[in-house]
C-alpha cells in the first residue's frame, strides 16, 4: 500500500499562488508515476501534472502556471500554482500509479486538499 497526504490548499484571490504538498509513505515497489488530479463540483476528476520516469506533463490548462516538483529524499511531490484563476477552484487530489507485472494499473490517492479562487 502507498499512503499519500496532501496539504497546501485554501482560498486565494485570482491572480494569487499556492504550493500543494503531498508526502508519500509505503510500499513503493511498481510506483512508475505520481501526480496531481482535480475535481470541481459537479465535473470528472482530471488531469493536472504528472511525473513518470522523470518526465512531467501538464494539463493545456495549467501549461505555463503550475510546476510539479518532487523531492526524493522526503518522497514528496509539490505542485506550484502561480496567477490562479477561479475556475482552478477545485479538490486537488495527490496520485500514485503502481504498474503491475500482468500490465495492470493500481492507483492509490489521497484525502484531497480544496482550493479556492475568488475572483
Amino acid at each position: 500500500q502507498v499512503q499519500l497526504v496532501e496539504s497546501g490548499g485554501g482560498l486565494v484571490q485570482a491572480g494569487g499562488s499556492l504550493r500543494l504538498s503531498c508526502a508519500a509513505s509505503g510500499n513503493f515497489w511498481g510506483i512508475n508515476t505520481m501526480g496531481w488530479y482535480r475535481q470541481a463540483p459537479g465535473k470528472q476528476r482530471e488531469v493536472v501534472a504528472t511525473i513518470t520516469s522523470g518526465v512531467i506533463t501538464y494539463a493545456d490548462s495549467v501549461k505555463g502556471r503550475f510546476t510539479l516538483s518532487r523531492e526524493n529524499a522526503k518522497n514528496t511531490v509539490y505542485l506550484q500554482m502561480n496567477s490562479l484563476k477561479p475556475e482552478d477552484t477545485a479538490a486537488y487530489y495527490c496520485n500514485a500509479r503502481r504498474l503491475l507485472s500482468d500490465a495492470t494499473v493500481q492507483n492509490f490517492w489521497g484525502q484531497g486538499t480544496q482550493v479556492t479562487v475568488s475572483s
